[in-house]
């Protein structure tokens, strides 16, 4: 089973949403002022309170407040990067037990958040809203110069290096320089000759999963690209911009 890797940035905001599917299961319910769990309901009704008293203890690096010490003291670990909780599979360090619980489901492989439109099922809550996006087509997250809508906050930022420019990625091999991480993986396979993708028609084989698609189309006949002008049809969108020109009169060559 393949592990999941959070940071704690992650875990944090993972622990302010799981407070809305508080009835899901055994998990315990966070509040989003302080983070502190309880596996009861009624423990939640009753710690609730405190977040209404006066915030006597102050924070003396970010002057948040906190209406108890032991909140407070939680608080500063993200200032000293303390990580009192380890887990014992692997030794990774959690400034809150909360997040230790979170990161034992990746060696555990439990899921007890389940979707219930198609039943899949996630370790994190987080990840079924995000998960549920899916179904229900929500984009909230939207490209500032070209309107493009995302599901996730992390797919945006890949779509931002587009209008930048950016490519922090680089091959190690010949230093051609991407933008996502995972087009070095496809790139490298120039390097490597690695053909893992095979038609079962032909055997034939391919560097990437989006050839063997377009090449799928020679045995299939299909051609999902489709003139506007005169209904013609292609297998490829490259073939389609060549014919188009047969309507604008362009001459590139």
């Amino acid at each position: 089973v393949k592990q999941e890797e959070y940071s704690e940035d992650s875990m944090v905001t993972d622990l302010f949403l799981d407070i809305d599917l508080a009835n899901e299961g055994p998990s315990p319910e966070f509040t989003k002022e302080c983070g502190e769990g309880n596996s009861q309901s009624g423990s939640q009704k009753d710690h609730m309170p405190t977040h209404n008293e006066e915030k006597q203890f102050i924070c003396k690096e970010c002057g948040t407040g906190f209406s108890r010490s032991g909140q407070l003291t939680k608080h500063m670990r993200t200032h000293t990067g303390e990580k009192t909780f380890t887990c014992k599979e692997c030794g990774a360090g959690f400034s809150l037990n909360e997040y230790l619980t979170k990161h034992m489901r990746t060696h555990t492989g439990e899921k007890p958040f389940t979707c219930k439109e198609c039943g899949a099922g996630f370790s994190q809550n987080a990840h079924l809203k995000t998960h549920m996006r899916t179904h229900t087509g929500e984009k909230p997250f939207t490209c500032k110069e070209c309107g493009a809508g995302f599901s996730e906050n992390g797919n945006m930022k890949r779509h931002m290096k587009t209008h930048t420019g950016e490519k922090p990625f680089s091959c190690k091999e010949c230093g051609a320089r991407f933008s996502q991480s995972g087009d070095v993986k496809i790139h490298m396979k120039i390097h490597t000759g690695e053909k893992p993708f095979s038609c079962k028609e032909c055997g034939e084989r391919f560097s990437r999963s989006s050839i063997l698609k377009q090449h799928m189309r020679t045995h299939t006949g299909g051609k999902p690209f489709t003139c506007k002008e005169c209904g013609a049809g292609f297998s490829e969108n490259a073939h389609l911009k060549t014919h188009m020109r047969t309507h604008t009169g362009e001459k590139p060559f």
